[in-house]
C-alpha cells in the first residue's frame, strides 16, 4: 500500500476511487485532473488497485494530484471477462478494508470522498466517518433515473420481461425520460444481466445517503430526466460535463499532436469526413460470426475506414488495403475532431458516446451490454444523430456483411439528404456540450459549485484503534 507525496498547501484533500473497469477509471481520473486544474489549492489522491497502477504508469497528472494503491484482492482484467458476476462480487466485498486502511494513513488527513457510485459500500465508510462523499455515476442521468425507477417497471408488468418476445412494448411512465421500449433497458433488466441487477440497484438506492450526486453529462442534453431526478433528491446534483480528456485536446498544438502518430498523418491525407471511425470498445466484444460479418461489410462498402483493432489482426490478413488504416490504440478524442473523420461505429459507451457528441459526428451504433442499449436510443430516436446497425432480439440475430456494406455506404454518402439534416443536428449537440463547458456554461457552473462546496470541509478525527 503506497501513496506518492506531495508537497502542496491544500485547503482541503479529496480521496478518489473509481470502480475498476476502463469505462470508470477513465472518467474519475478525468474528473480529478480536471478538478486539480481548477483549484490548485486542493490536493486530491486518486486510489487504484495495483494492476491499475500499473496501467496508469505513463500517466501525467497535475503537480496536486497523486495516487494511492490498493493490493491487488480482485480478479485482474482477463478475469473480469471470463466472470464479470464473479469480479464485481470481489469488488464489492474485498476492498472496502484496504481502502479504509489507506484513507487512515493518509496525509494531511482526508476531508471529502468522491466515489463511483458502483462502489456502494463507500457512502457507509464516509457516514462513519462523518466525512462528505460525492457519488459520480459514469453513465447517463437517463441510466440512473431507470435505475431509481425500478419499481414502476415491476408495477407496470415489464420487469421480467422476455426481451426477444415483448422488447417493443413502451415503457413512457419514467419520470423525466423520453418514451423507450423494454428492449432499450439497460441489458442488465433481462438474461445473464439479471445477476448482477440486485448489486445495481443496492448501488443507486446507496446514493440517498451521499452528500453529493455528480452526473458526467451536460444539463441540457438530459434536461427533463435531470431535473426530475433534482425534484425528488435532497441532496445537490452536479451535471458536470463529459468527463473525455477535452481539456488535454485544447492545449495540444497541431505539431505536438501529429509526433510520431502515424495514424494521424494517414488521417490528414484523407477527404474531408470521408472516414469511418470503428471502435468496438475495449471490454465485451461480439460474437466471432458478427465480427467477421462487420469487417467483410465495412471493406465491401468501398468507405475508407480507420478501425481500433486492440491487437487482434487476424481478420485483416491481407491489411487493411489502400482505404483502411488499423491501429491497436489511439486517442480517440483527436481520431474523432480530426475533419477527415465523418462517421463514428461505436458500441456506445458513455464515454464513446459523449465523445462523439463533443466533436460533433454523427454514429452507428452497435450496442452490446448494459448502458449501450440506452445510449444507442439515446442516439438513433431521441438525439437523431445516428442509425444503428444492431437488429433487435439478442446476439444470435446476424446481421450480414451485404447489409453492413449498405448501411455504411448509405450512412457515409456525404451527398444525401438525410445526411445533411443528421450532420446538422450533430454539430447543434457539439455546440452545446461546449457550450456548456465553457466558462460560465452550465457544466463549468456546476463544477465551479462542487468545488466551492467541497473545499469547505474539514478534516474529522482520525477513528481511535
Amino acid at each position: 500500500m503506497s501513496s506518492d507525496e506531495v508537497g502542496i498547501p491544500t485547503a482541503g484533500h479529496l480521496v478518489a476511487m473509481p470502480y475498476p473497469g476502463r469505462g470508470h477509471v477513465n472518467p474519475m481520473l478525468n474528473l480529478c485532473k480536471l478538478l486539480a486544474s481548477r483549484a490548485t489549492q486542493i490536493l486530491i489522491t486518486f486510489v487504484v488497485t495495483e494492476e491499475w497502477r500499473g496501467f496508469l504508469s505513463s500517466e501525467s497528472t497535475p503537480a496536486n494530484v497523486r495516487f494511492g494503491t490498493l493490493p491487488q484482492v480482485i480478479p485482474s482484467e482477463v478475469g473480469r471477462a471470463a466472470d464479470f458476476h464473479g469480479f464485481i462480487e470481489a469488488v464489492l466485498t474485498k476492498l472496502e478494508a484496504p481502502f479504509e486502511q489507506l484513507v487512515d494513513s493518509l496525509e494531511p488527513p482526508a476531508t471529502a470522498i468522491i466515489y463511483d457510485t458502483y462502489l456502494l459500500w463507500m457512502v457507509g465508510l464516509g457516514n462513519r466517518r462523518n466525512m462528505p462523499v460525492a457519488s459520480l455515476f459514469t453513465m447517463s442521468a437517463s441510466v440512473f433515473s431507470v435505475f431509481f425507477h425500478y419499481d414502476l417497471l415491476v408495477r407496470n408488468g415489464h420487469f421480467p420481461a422476455d426481451v426477444s418476445e415483448r422488447g417493443s412494448e413502451p415503457v413512457d411512465y419514467i419520470p423525466g425520460l423520453p418514451p423507450t421500449t423494454i428492449a432499450n433497458l439497460p441489458t442488465i433488466f433481462c438474461g445473464d444481466g439479471r445477476k448482477t441487477l440486485h448489486r445495481a440497484l443496492e448501488a443507486v438506492s446507496s446514493v440517498l445517503r451521499a452528500q453529493y450526486l455528480l452526473f458526467i453529462s451536460v444539463h441540457e442534453l438530459e434536461s427533463q430526466v435531470i431535473d426530475s431526478l433534482k425534484s425528488k433528491f435532497t441532496l445537490p446534483i452536479y451535471p458536470i460535463g463529459p468527463m473525455i480528456p477535452f481539456f488535454d485536446h485544447e492545449k495540444s498544438s497541431d505539431t505536438d499532436i501529429h509526433t510520431n502518430q502515424s495514424y494521424l498523418r494517414w488521417l490528414d491525407s484523407q477527404p474531408k469526413s470521408s472516414v469511418l471511425y470503428v471502435s468496438m470498445g475495449s471490454f465485451l466484444s461480439v460474437s466471432s460470426a458478427q465480427m467477421d460479418e462487420i469487417v467483410g461489410g465495412i471493406r465491401d462498402s468501398g468507405v475508407r475506414y480507420m478501425w481500433v483493432t486492440r491487437g487482434d489482426t487476424s481478420r485483416f490478413k491481407d491489411g487493411a488495403g489502400e482505404m483502411g488504416c488499423l491501429v491497436s490504440w489511439c486517442d480517440q478524442l483527436k481520431v474523432l475532431c480530426h475533419p477527415s473523420v465523418g462517421g463514428f461505429w461505436t458500441h456506445c459507451g458513455w464515454n464513446s458516446t459523449s465523445e462523439g457528441v463533443f466533436a460533433g459526428v454523427p454514429m452507428l451504433t452497435y450496442p452490446i451490454f448494459w448502458d449501450q442499449m440506452p445510449n444507442s436510443k439515446m442516439i438513433v430516436e431521441d438525439w437523431k444523430i445516428g442509425w444503428t446497425v444492431r437488429k433487435n432480439g439478442g446476439p444470435e440475430n446476424l446481421v450480414k456483411r451485404n447489409e453492413i456494406a449498405e448501411i455504411v455506404r448509405n450512412f457515409m454518402d456525404l451527398g444525401s439528404q438525410e445526411r445533411g439534416k443528421m450532420e446538422k443536428r450533430a454539430k447543434r449537440l457539439q455546440g452545446i456540450c461546449k457550450g456548456a463547458i465553457a466558462d460560465g456554461g452550465s457544466a463549468a457552473s456546476n463544477l465551479l459549485a462542487f468545488i466551492q462546496e467541497t473545499s469547505r470541509c474539514q478534516p474529522k478525527p482520525r477513528p481511535q484503534v
